[in-house]
């Protein structure tokens, strides 16, 4: 069962649960940046919105997706999207910028800007970490 904040409206996962309130549209997020990563973000949103039990809503300067507990997080920058997951062990994969450990888990993180960069092994991680979390 989930939670509205009365002020900001953001969907969470129980009642006054910890967030940043305050009320921001994805729109918003994607002013003054390049198309094609609303693009992007749209492809995404297709496929991890049809997940089981997952809620998604924004923050101060992110999409947040949670399921049992955040799982991924999309950041719109100015030419690319930074997303960020979860994972048990270090990927050894060449789209990973970043990986860093954190209370048992990897915190990954990549870069994309455009639709020829969500593949199917991005994907995967990406759905590993919804299953982790």
């Amino acid at each position: 069962m989930s939670w509205i904040c009365p002020k900001c409206e953001r969907e969470l996962k129980h009642i006054n649960a910890t967030h940043y309130c305050i009320k921001v549209s994805v729109d918003s997020l994607f002013e003054g940046r390049p198309a094609e990563l609303e693009l992007v973000f749209d492809k995404i949103l297709a496929e991890v919105a049809d997940w089981d039990d997952v809620l998604i809503s924004t923050s101060k300067n992110c999409i947040v997706f949670v399921h049992k507990r955040t799982f991924f997080v999309i950041r719109p920058m100015q030419k690319q999207l930074e997303l960020k997951f979860y994972s048990k062990t270090k990927p050894e994969s060449p789209i990973i910028i970043k990986s860093t450990f954190h209370a048992g888990k990897y915190e990954n993180s990549t870069r994309i800007s455009q639709l020829t960069d969500l593949t199917m092994e991005l994907f995967g991680m990406i759905k590993d970490s919804y299953i982790l979390l």
